[in-house]
């Protein structure tokens, strides 16, 4: 049940974001310069003359009627409301005031949301992990901060022109968009670099939601062809076990992010008081192995099918039409769809088969099922007709 001062309130639209940090901002200033802006605020919004303490008075009734309001409907009001509801109460709202209050609001979002992804920009970001930060700290709830950049995205650009590499930045904003709960926020924060905040979220959980967030754009961007081993690279820090500061996690999240683009792990995670700029951080695993049984004979009868450079047992179930997919490798992560599966392997298909090795790790992900930790080896590879490589492969016990 939400109550008031809820740590993991909805999401606010960004000129309710902007007047929220307004509020945030005035409660740290002394009562003559809060007056002193105030009665520049409502002169730019409303185009009226108020004194210091009448600019006061009217702010103070504002988010005395934003809680009223709040309480009578049982849910949180926008501060915008409740600005307006006093100021029209007081007479002070005019018709032309209309106009004026929309172009507010356009500055409010140019100021808050990056125009090419429509995320959040850097400087919401940095003012939003502070906030949350600080709930988190009140509340004694986890923080999530995670960093993620695309891998190889100067390629694109060099090879393929700006639009191209622009229409892939709208991908992976997409992704992060349609993966989010309410409570979570996401961010541009560079050219090719993003951030998610986290609230109520652990370590476990953030680099779950990391890797579905890889896996889905790496399928999303498949179909283009690029010839360019792109991906969403990342790397999460957690308040309180990595950090209790901004610069810490953020710092923590970089050195991830580059662990991974760079392929190093050590054994177990260490404090960011233990940490160099040298040091490899374990990611967390991500699901426990399951054992696969190993082959059995078919049954009497049963027909053996000769596929690629050995035998297959019996057909394999198709998974082509459904989002199954694999990752693989340890530490460094790769996707590929799953196209079918049977009691004795899997067939995969991806664009960069020369990352395959003889033998490898995977998590299979196919929908009904958990997620599975396999060992497979190579038996096969073979072009399929869509141009992409089909690589055959049975577990290994």
């Amino acid at each position: 049940m939400a109550q008031t001062g809820d740590p993991n309130p909805p999401r606010w639209s960004a000129e309710e974001s902007f007047l929220e940090l307004l509020t945030d901002t005035l409660e740290a200033m002394d009562r003559p310069s809060r007056g002193q802006f105030l009665q520049r605020f409502f002169r730019s919004i409303a185009q009226i003359e108020l004194t210091e303490t009448q600019s006061l008075d009217y702010w103070d009734q504002t988010l005395a009627r934003k809680r009223e309001l709040s309480e009578s409907v049982g849910k949180r009001v926008a501060l915008q409301a409740a600005l307006v509801d006093v100021l029209a109460s007081a007479g002070q709202l005019r018709l032309p005031i209309l106009l004026e209050y929309e172009e507010l609001r356009k500055l409010q979002i140019n100021a808050t949301t990056d125009p090419l992804t429509t995320l959040y920009n850097r400087r919401f970001f940095e003012d939003y992990f502070e906030k949350e930060l600080n709930r988190s700290m009140r509340y004694n709830h986890k923080l999530a901060l995670v960093v993620f950049d695309l891998h190889r995205f100067k390629e694109v650009n060099d090879r393929f022109g700006h639009p191209q590499g622009d229409a892939l930045l709208q991908m992976a904003a997409a992704t992060l968009r349609k993966s989010l709960r309410t409570s979570d926020y996401a961010f541009r924060i560079g050219g090719d670099e993003f951030a998610l905040l986290l609230p109520q979220s652990d370590t476990e959980q953030a680099a779950a939601l990391s890797r579905r967030l890889r896996a889905a754009y790496s399928l999303s961007i498949e179909p283009l062809n690029l010839g360019i081993p792109l991906a969403l690279d990342y790397g999460l820090a957690v308040y309180p076990e990595d950090g209790e500061l901004e610069e810490v996690l953020i710092r923590v999240a970089d050195e991830r992010l580059y662990q991974l683009k760079n392929g190093t792990r050590s054994t177990a995670p260490q404090r960011p008081a233990e940490m160099t700029s040298h040091t490899a951080v374990a990611e967390p695993k991500p699901e426990v192995a399951a054992p696969v049984a190993p082959p059995v004979q078919p049954p009497p009868g049963g027909e053996v099918k000769k596929t690629g450079a050995e035998q297959r047992r019996w057909e394999r179930v198709s998974l082509a039409n459904t989002h199954a997919y694999a990752l693989i490798g340890e530490g460094v992560e790769r996707t590929a769809r799953v196209l079918d599966l049977g009691y004795g392997g899997v067939g995969l298909e991806t664009s960069r088969p020369e990352e395959f090795g003889e033998a490898f790790h995977a998590v299979l992900h196919v929908p009904i099922l958990p997620p599975v930790r396999v060992s497979l080896r190579r038996v096969y590879v073979k072009q399929t007709a869509s141009g992409m490589t089909r690589i055959g492969c049975s577990f290994v016990t």
